[in-house]
């Protein structure tokens, strides 16, 4: 690698919406909270090895589609999400586990659940999540 020696146009992004490729056979709805799973997108559910990447921004299907047939748009953010049963405030600032594309819990089930963000309310809309 060089160093700069002139000026360069720099490509930028806010990281407010990332699209990603979606997973074969993978049905995404509006307003999910999306995973990715080796790098394709798929609704959230119980596992350990996902990767969280936001909120669905428009319903993606599918499931008569490859490996990244279509894409998903993502928002990243602040979401409220349901709880699990377990997320009381005194777990604000701890980590979100993801349990499936709408809900959060306070714990990863012995490594069987991924992070979903980090948990920066909890009130009478849900869970509130930071992913991103």
């Amino acid at each position: 690698m060089t160093a700069l020696t002139a000026r360069r146009r720099v490509k930028r992004r806010t990281g407010e919406i990332v699209t990603h490729p979606v997973a074969a056979g993978a049905h995404v709805f509006e307003g999910a909270l999306v995973a990715l799973e080796g790098g394709y997108a798929k609704p959230a559910y119980e596992a350990g090895s996902l990767v969280a990447a936001g909120v669905a921004r428009a319903e993606a299907d599918n499931t008569s589609g490859q490996d990244g047939a279509i894409k998903v748009d993502v928002l990243r953010g602040i979401f409220a999400f349901a709880n699990a049963g377990d997320v009381t405030r005194g777990h604000i600032g701890a980590q979100a586990w993801m349990v499936d594309d709408q809900t959060v819990a306070a714990g990863s089930n012995s490594n069987g659940r991924s992070p979903a963000g980090k948990i920066v309310d909890v009130n009478e809309d849900g869970v509130w999540v930071d992913i991103g």
